[in-house]
């Protein structure tokens, strides 16, 4: 997070009007650097209730309180609190909308990142219609190329631990071939993680494809795959237990995902690539 004080520093004082809101961010600034994160969004939400618009610190304090709202956001949705990272996700995108004018490219690219964020709590509280608002706005915006990089092809859109396990979903914009024998296609990709002692990620265990079925099926689009490395090889193996249609019930598939982790439910094909080389050994295991 941005020093506050290295910013003020080249602000005249001259310029801070009568009421000492100059004080003010430092002490909030002082909180943050002290961890003390909620306390320091109370201040900055009380100066945000008196400091003017035409005061030369408006827009450092707007800035600031966004900082601050998107670290709670983010801490509290990998913590799984999903009602508290909503309720700061909602905020912040509300304070981007609003004082979009103040902030320069960079910052305001954040904007469908917090939209994300927000399609990751509704899916926390298992409320995909609401999801599937906000992602739709993410799909609108693709369409019309105004995605920055990063977001741009796809996005995270689900995240949950189970047992000493981060998984995470992400979701690419491109559509479903209408030729199911065009292309190899994945719509959906779980990574399922190791975790440290601190809850982060540790290590890459095996990813769960959602793929395009290389057929006409009347009952199903997709079909989960099982992926994972080892040092010399990639292993690759279809699941026909676990289908879906063009239009995905992602509470399925997050069900699904669960189901597939818990009981370590392995795939009914088996493919092997070596990494050095170009040739693939194929197995198919009943």
């Amino acid at each position: 997070m941005r020093k506050l004080l290295f910013i003020l520093l080249f602000i005249p004082f001259i310029s801070l009007g009568q009421k000492d809101y100059f004080n003010e961010l430092v002490y909030a600034d002082s909180l943050i650097q002290n961890n003390q994160i909620e306390l320091a969004y109370s201040q900055l939400k009380n100066l945000e209730k008196t400091i003017p618009k035409s005061d030369s610190l408006y827009d450092y304090s707007k800035i600031y309180l966004i900082d601050v709202i998107s670290y709670l956001e983010n801490n509290s949705r990998l913590n799984e609190d999903f009602s508290k990272s909503l309720e700061y996700g909602l905020e912040a995108l509300d304070l981007l909308k609003k004082e979009n004018k103040l902030f320069n490219k960079e910052f305001a690219e954040r904007k469908p990142y917090m939209i994300k964020n927000i399609a990751v709590s509704y899916s926390g509280l298992k409320d995909y219609k609401k999801a599937k608002k906000y992602k739709d706005l993410l799909y609108k915006a693709y369409k019309h190329k105004t995605l920055p990089e990063g977001i741009n092809e796809y996005f995270n859109f689900d995240f949950f631990k189970l047992d000493d396990k981060n998984i995470w979903g992400y979701e690419w914009f491109e559509e479903l071939p209408k030729d199911r024998f065009s292309t190899s296609f994945t719509k959906i990709v779980y990574y399922i993680y190791s975790t440290n002692p601190d809850g982060s990620d540790k290590d890459q265990l095996y990813r769960l494809h959602v793929i395009m079925f290389h057929g006409k099926n009347e009952n199903f689009d997709y079909v989960m795959d099982k992926r994972f490395e080892t040092e010399t090889e990639e292993i690759e193996g279809t699941m026909y237990s676990f289908i879906y249609k063009e239009d995905i019930d992602f509470e399925k598939l997050h069900n699904d995902v669960i189901q597939i982790v818990k009981k370590d439910i392995q795939s009914d094909t088996k493919r092997v690539r070596s990494k050095d080389s170009q040739n693939s050994k194929i197995e198919i295991e009943l």
